[in-house]
């Protein structure tokens, strides 16, 4: 599943093509992928049409391109969750793509023509015109009814880290589990978090309540250094299944420390990194580097 640095790689790349452009027309080719919106493909594509988007905004895994006020007076936001295999992908008006759920038709000032694709082979992603809401912790910044409830993730501005840092302590779980609770911190999900976890050297089954402060800390900046990284290489693509505006792939898969590298040495140690089961997926680490420890000195 497209996690925070694939999204945000999306979000970047629409940006200089989405802004002040205009939807001249808009194609709804499966009404699967409006599972998120509130009324049938004819209520998305009359409330579409003719709407200039504002920059692309993020939060976590959720996207959303701001639209210029409604007849109605009220915000609103074409909202785009990509789901395990969901692609935007930009191109001119004579590309077609395979699998494209959605259409949407471009006018733009400066770059004229374009069309934007909304394409998903497995159809869990979606797109959705929502409203907006004040945002609880930022009143003056407006975010999606359907984003209201995920919290801030790490790169974010005004992500608080001691409100974070209290927060963690107190959820009585597992330190993976904690790190993919979008409520609690968003856009981590099981790469990101494997890998930050190694680079921390802490095991996914530590309990939260016996972290230190100060492993804590060391997580969370190497939750914003895997980030930083993934973000500098395109993102993580394994297959087609996840590729930038352009249908290029990312290249972090090849800097994966243990995700997927079961089997092999541990960068740090050499010792073998192994896979078990977790939550209805894997969690890949190393037996020897990331042991789970005692009580947090208080």
């Amino acid at each position: 599943m497209p996690e925070l640095p694939e999204v945000e790689v999306v979000r970047a790349g629409l940006e200089p093509a989405v802004t002040g452009a205009t939807a001249a027309s808009v194609t709804v080719f499966d009404e699967r992928s409006l599972r998120r919106h509130e009324g049938p493909s004819e209520d998305f594509i009359d409330r579409l049409t003719g709407r200039t988007f504002l920059t692309p905004q993020r939060r976590g895994k959720f996207m959303w391109l701001p639209l210029a006020d409604s007849a109605e007076g009220h915000d609103e936001a074409l909202v785009t969750h990509l789901g395990m295999s969901g692609q935007v992908l930009l191109r001119d008006r004579n590309t077609d793509d395979r699998l494209t759920r959605i259409r949407i038709e471009l006018d733009h000032p400066d770059h004229g023509a374009l069309r934007l694709n909304f394409v998903d082979q497995r159809i869990f992603g979606s797109m959705a015109i929502d409203s907006m809401l004040p945002s609880v912790d930022q009143p003056a910044f407006a975010v999606p009814s359907q984003v209201a409830h995920i919290a801030r993730d790490p790169l974010d501005p005004y992500f608080d880290d001691a409100k974070f840092l209290r927060a963690l302590k107190a959820k009585r779980t597992t330190v993976k589990r904690a790190l993919l609770d979008q409520t609690l911190v968003s856009g981590i999900g099981n790469i990101y978090a494997d890998e930050a976890l190694w680079a921390a050297q802490v095991h996914y089954n530590q309990p939260t309540e016996s972290l230190s402060r100060a492993k804590a800390v060391l997580l969370l900046a190497e939750a914003r250094e895997v980030f930083a990284k993934a973000l500098a290489e395109g993102g993580t693509s394994f297959d087609t299944q996840y590729l930038n505006v352009n249908g290029e792939s990312g290249y972090f898969a090849h800097s994966l420390n243990v995700y997927g590298q079961q089997g092999r040495e541990c960068p740090r140690c050499g010792r073998e990194v192994v896979r078990e089961q977790f939550m209805n997926r894997g969690s890949h680490f190393c037996k020897f580097c990331q042991r789970v420890r005692g009580s947090a000195a208080r």
